[in-house]
């Protein structure tokens, strides 16, 4: 892997190609990311480079006239953190991811990276936590088969036989039930990047991204063997 980026995604629109073909795009925001820590094998046993994205508060705690602290920003960077970014001599940021580079030697401390590092017609994965859909019957979340429709049947989007009643008399482990679908992580293969907008750091990608709006999107190199 060589080329990668974070990202949050903005959401779809759609563009006309140079054939004047309509294309469904995902417009991400791509950085720009800033390196805060480059690991090597003689300290960490490989090679990577850490990277940041988009700042964040620090964490400020005042005392009141009784002298007890009072915390302003309870979810504010911490002092550890905050202690590792000023090391690298970037502002605090919000998240903190590392790629495996091959030439992760090549970056340097607080070294920035855009969205010019794709370019159109490249290949890329994506990967996101999915839109959470709730507590879900074993229709839609495993598309099972519905029972008969008629008025008689009495058993139209139960799931079904669980198992067997005398042997082995138990239901068996990863067996398919209702249940909580969605916030997992999912990663989409081979997106094709349409456009960049190297001044304001967009990238658009045919197809559908996984999930939400202002979600935390990684973009990398795809890995397909086939792109």
């Amino acid at each position: 892997m060589k080329k990668a980026i974070l990202a949050t995604k903005v959401g779809m629109t759609q563009i006309f190609n140079d054939d004047g073909v309509l294309v469904p795009v995902t417009v991400l925001q791509a950085g720009p990311c800033v390196v805060t820590q480059i690991k090597t094998v003689e300290n960490d046993g490989y090679e990577a480079v850490q990277v940041g994205f988009v700042d964040k508060k620090e964490r400020i705690v005042n005392k009141d006239k009784a002298g007890k602290k009072e915390i302003i920003h309870r979810h504010g960077v911490n002092k550890a953190m905050k202690g590792h970014f000023a090391k690298a001599g970037v502002s605090c940021k919000r998240y903190v991811r590392e790629f495996k580079f091959e030439n992760a030697s090549e970056y340097a401390l607080a070294q920035e990276i855009k969205a010019d590092i794709f370019a159109a017609g490249d290949k890329v994965d994506a990967t996101a936590i999915s839109k959470g859909k709730g507590f879900q019957g074993a229709i839609k979340r495993l598309g099972q088969h519905r029972g008969p429709m008629a008025h008689g049947s009495k058993f139209h989007r139960h799931q079904g036989s669980n198992g067997a009643c005398s042997s082995p008399s138990r239901v068996f482990k990863g067996k398919g039930m209702p249940g909580h679908m969605g916030c997992v992580k999912v990663t989409v293969q081979n997106l094709e990047v349409v456009r960049v907008d190297a001044d304001k750091n967009l990238l658009l990608v045919k197809g559908a991204v996984p999930g939400p709006k202002k979600a935390l999107v990684t973009i990398k190199e795809t890995t397909r063997m086939d792109a």
